[in-house]
């Protein structure tokens, strides 16, 4: 695999792409570290998954060579009008290549299509133990805002979550 990035290609994920996807996704469940998912998803249910996204929810994947090597999608925040300019977002890497940089490409993608999508606001919930995330997000700008203690429950483990943020685009503060 080459190291020059120009050579990856990022593009919007399509219905063929699910299978990819899925295992994807599952390789990120298994580790416990990128989501606080515990069961594995199927196709049918990834299938479902995708077909109801809104289209200002995109889902993209990055290729080398024809091999999907990670996905990541703009995810909605709240179903309330007053967050619509806020998205939360999710990235995974094939198992087989993390560590090479490619979370921070397709955390570039993902922050240029929030834009291109009015969004002014990015925002994540990680696992607090998954430091290689958290060290990603602060080098693109995210700031951590707070921990939620023992958010949930994982093989019987309490899991605390690090909630960040970014701010993508100047707002004018109303409250002074």
């Amino acid at each position: 695999m080459s190291d020059n990035r120009n050579e990856y290609k990022i593009r919007s994920a399509r219905k063929e792409d699910l299978p990819k996807i899925t295992r994807i996704y599952n390789q990120g469940i298994a580790t416990r570290h990128a989501t606080m998912e515990s069961e594995y998803k199927n196709l049918d249910e990834m299938k479902e998954w995708f077909m109801t996204r809104d289209p200002r929810y995109r889902v993209i994947v990055l290729e080398y060579e024809d091999e999907i090597m990670g996905w990541a999608s703009l995810n909605s925040f709240h179903y309330r009008t007053a967050y619509d300019g806020v998205a939360d977002f999710s990235i995974y890497v094939s198992e087989n290549h993390r560590g090479k940089g490619l979370g921070k490409i397709l955390l570039e993608e993902l922050e240029a299509i929030a834009r291109e999508n009015e969004f002014y606001k990015l925002v994540l919930f990680t696992p607090d133990h998954n430091e290689a995330a958290k060290k990603l997000y602060i080098s693109r700008g995210f700031r951590i805002v707070g921990v939620y203690h023992n958010q949930g429950t994982i093989d019987g483990q309490w899991i605390d979550v690090a909630i960040m943020e970014k701010q993508l685009v100047d707002v004018q503060d109303k409250s002074s």
